[in-house]
This record gives structure tokens, sequence and C-alpha cells, in this order.
């Protein structure tokens, strides 16, 4: 009877950390994120980027290499100071779960420049496709590539330009710094557009 009582006490303990650990990570979201990215991580911002919907484990590695200094941003390196491994942990989740509030590309629809670098790349430059690792809608793939649909084309423009000139170095295998040194202003601007309106 008594280990029946225990179980039931010990249970209901974990319980109430599970339902306190949830509380807290939307209380940093509130008290941290939701600023610039919003509570739900659809950024109105166009230079935050939207964090709804994003692969936890892309999320998680960004939060850690802010924390770490691998990748450089002042205003995010202090957001995450403070922050545990648990509650990044937590934040990634929380934004994985949000739903993405779809974009529409200003001006770069099908047959653009955009498309063309986006869906086939840029041979004579030896650029590959997007799509390649990104995925055809540009839903990425979880562990390896984030999600890209949807995304700000002034925060994925302002990435590959940091990418090309070395001011973002947390890419695995420099893989996008080799890609974003080869694409002109005009391509970055265009493949960007073309992204944001990726459904």
């Amino acid at each position: 009877m008594f280990q029946k009582h225990l179980i039931f006490i010990i249970t209901l303990i974990f319980l109430n950390m599970a339902s306190a650990e949830t509380i807290n990570v939307e209380k940093i979201v509130q008290n941290v994120c939701m600023a610039c990215h919003a509570m739900d991580g659809n950024s109105v911002v166009a230079a935050n980027p939207k964090l709804s919907a994003q692969h936890e484990s892309y999320l998680y590695k960004q939060l850690m290499n802010y924390k770490s200094g691998k990748r450089d941003n002042a205003v995010m390196a202090g957001m995450v100071a403070n922050l545990s491994e648990d509650e990044m942990k937590g934040l990634a989740e929380y934004f994985s779960k949000q739903d993405l509030k779809l974009s529409k590309a200003t001006s770069n629809g099908k047959g653009s420049l955009g498309e063309k670098i986006f869906r086939a790349g840029i041979k004579e430059k030896k650029v590959p496709a997007c799509a390649g690792c990104h995925g055809p809608s540009g839903h990425g793939i979880p562990s390896k590539f984030p999600r890209l649909n949807a995304q700000h084309a002034d925060y994925i423009k302002t990435q590959l330009q940091n990418f090309s000139v070395g001011l973002r170095a947390n890419d695995s295998e420099k893989v996008m710094r080799m890609i974003a040194e080869k694409l002109s202003e005009k391509e970055m601007e265009a493949v960007s557009d073309y992204i944001q309106g990726l459904q």
C-alpha cells in the first residue's frame, strides 16, 4: 500500500515539474524572444527570422552557437547568455511546434532568376540547386538542413551576405560559405525573394 502511495506521489511531482517547465518556456518566450520574433515565432520584422515550424535540432544548434560565440551576433549572444541548455532545448521545441504563417514573393515567381537558382543552381558558377539540400518546397531536412520556405527575404539575403564574407561561419563543412561567395548581390536578392514565396 505504501509503495503505491509513494509511486503516486512521485508521479505527481514529475507531472508538476513537466508542467512548470512548459510554463517556464512560455515565460522565457514572453520575456526574451517575443519582442523580436513574436510569441508564435512569426516575426513581422523582415530583419528578424521566423522561428515557427523550424526544425527543433536546427533551432537548438543556433541557440547553442550564439551562446558559445560560434555564431556571432551581439544581440542574440546577450539574449541567450543566461539560458541553460534545457531552456534552449525547450525554446527550440516550443518554436518548432508553432504554425508557420506563409509569405509571398514580392516580384519573383515562376520562370524567374530566383526560381532558376533555387531549382537548378548556376552551372557555370558551380552553384548547386538550393532544393538539393533544402527540398523542392524549402522544407529542409530535419537535423541536416533548415527549413527556408516563407522566411523573410531580407533575413535570407543578409545570411547569404554574411556567409559570403565569413561573418557567419557555423555551417557544416563550409557548405554555405562556399556557395554564397559565388553569388552576386542580384542573385542573392532573387533567390531570397523566391524562397520567401515558397509554400
